[in-house]
């Protein structure tokens, strides 16, 4: 294990140990030489190798709200530098404040993913908290299909009819080939039938009318847009 200062150097030797030992073709005993054997070792390798870029660690600030996510490198530098704790989390009553130093030594339960280093596996926090942030960012909706979906209530905004999922789709109010944007001001959910009869004529052309002007959604707390995509269960009790 390593208990020199935390530094750079010392949060990014996890990362460059894993990329060196990914290739497992030398240096291992002739038992597992068998081309089989080699494959699922390298595969085995792989998969510690992937996690470390995903999003999997969330982030807390000192008031313990939620405020982003890092990948186990990011969070793992952050630790190293000590601008960051990770939380030893034990279901929902019991989660222990735990820095770096001591964070190498914790055992790999059977629920943890795991970073494998020439040094040892290393657990992947679920959660940190950075020691130098109080506030909640303020952002705006990402524009996507479902946040669409959200904002205009499930309703095609020219019939006001409610729509189930696979019967609307987005509307350019102002086409596209005729310069109109992909933004808020500019999208509205509308009814299949009803985007295809429109077709590529603006409202008035095609004898429609919007229920409501389009808007951009107002700005809200980071933590009410964060989304526990990789189901992970110790995200729960800082998530809205």
């Amino acid at each position: 294990m390593v208990h020199s200062s935390p530094t750079i150097k010392q949060g990014l030797f996890i990362e460059q140990t894993l990329l060196i030992r990914v290739e497992l073709d030398t240096e291992i005993p002739e038992i597992f030489t068998s081309p089989l054997t080699n494959h699922k070792l390298t595969k085995l390798f792989a998969m510690s190798t992937s996690i470390l870029h995903q999003k999997v660690v969330l982030v807390l600030n000192r008031n313990w709200q939620a405020i982003n996510t890092r990948t186990p490198a990011e969070a793992f530098c952050q630790m190293a530098t000590d601008t960051a704790t990770a939380l030893n989390i034990q279901g929902e009553d019991w989660m222990t404040p735990t820095k770096w130093e001591d964070w190498l030594e914790l055992p790999i339960r059977d629920e943890d993913a795991s970073i494998g280093t020439a040094h040892g596996p290393i657990r992947v926090p679920t959660v940190i908290v950075v020691s130098n942030f109080a506030r909640v960012p303020m952002k705006r909706p990402k524009f996507n299909s479902r946040n669409l979906w959200v904002r205009d209530g499930g309703r095609c905004q020219y019939t006001g009819r409610e729509l189930r999922p696979g019967e609307g789709n987005i509307d350019h109010v102002v086409p596209r080939s005729r310069g109109g944007e992909t933004t808020w001001e500019n999208c509205v959910l509308a009814a299949t039938d009803v985007n295809s009869r429109k077709a590529n004529r603006t409202p008035e052309e095609a004898g429609l009318q919007l229920r409501r002007e389009p808007f951009a959604p107002r700005e809200v707390p980071v933590t009410a847009l964060l989304r526990n995509t990789h189901d992970i269960p110790d995200w729960e009790p800082f998530l809205m």
